[in-house]
């Protein structure tokens, strides 16, 4: 294959597969070059198109992958929700409160301890908070935007479970130090590879088909024999991978070339 023939990516997740030419972002289309150019418009598909051109491609009815559906609900827990909540996917009882006035009733809808998380823009644990009294729901309402606020749900694990194309790849425990709540890897939980339940497994399948997810890690938590979906992380972390010995680049440039996805 000459050059311009390879798959033809813009993010730089495969940026390590020789088989594939990234081209990395350009806001400015024409600051590709001609041949670039082409390369993207001629493409069966599009891989890694960025949240910036996802949706361009999508409007031009080019497919890409990840989907553009994958990119529109990144680190948007406000928009999952609402989407779980239209689909019907079991999801802890949550609200968002707009402006002071409706922040005003969140109590008339929670009670001590509840859950109030920075709803756009957040990852790796952080911007969640375990709000356990007035003075704890007065400093998260101080950050000011939405109040996403979530029924609290008292675990010491979840599970992670990566769903890329229509398969599950990898799917683990996240389990939270003591006396902590959080159960994210970045924010001291670790990882176990005890085996999974086979509803959870199902749950994330059925909920990234649902979505039109293809490239996401779902976040799954058991509260006595329910499961419920947390969200979807669409930048997941690889340290999942690592610990299992998986070469998460070479599987994801395998899974392409050998068009698994």
């Amino acid at each position: 294959m000459t050059r311009l023939h390879r798959p033809v990516a813009i993010g730089a997740r495969l940026k390590s597969c020789p088989e594939i030419h990234t081209l990395g972002l350009r806001p400015n289309f024409y600051d590709y070059d001609a041949a670039q150019r082409q390369a993207l418009l001629s493409a069966r598909r599009v891989l890694y198109p960025t949240a910036y051109y996802a949706d361009l491609f999508h409007t031009m009815g080019k497919p890409t992958f990840p989907s553009f559906r994958t990119y529109t609900f990144a680190m948007d827990k406000i928009r999952q929700t609402a989407l779980f909540q239209m689909l019907d996917i079991p999801h802890p009882r949550t609200r968002v409160f707009y402006g002071q006035k409706q922040q005003k009733t969140i109590l008339d809808w929670f009670s001590f301890p509840f859950i109030g998380k920075i709803p756009r823009g957040s990852a790796r644990g952080e911007g969640i908070f375990l709000i356990r009294n007035q003075a704890d729901l007065a400093e998260y309402l101080a950050l000011k935007g939405p109040a996403y606020i979530q029924e609290y749900l008292p675990v010491d694990k979840d599970m992670r479970i990566i769903v890329i194309g229509r398969k599950v790849v990898l799917a683990y425990w996240r389990v939270a130090q003591k006396f902590a709540f959080k159960t994210n890897v970045f924010q001291g939980g670790s990882i176990s590879f005890a085996p999974l339940p086979t509803p959870a497994l199902d749950l994330a399948l059925s909920t990234a088909k649902a979505c039109g997810w293809d490239d996401v890690g779902i976040d799954i938590l058991a509260s006595g024999s329910q499961y419920f979906v947390l969200e979807g992380n669409m930048k997941y972390g690889t340290k999942g991978f690592q610990k299992a010995g998986i070469d998460y680049k070479k599987l994801l440039c395998d899974l392409i070339l050998t068009n698994k996805v």
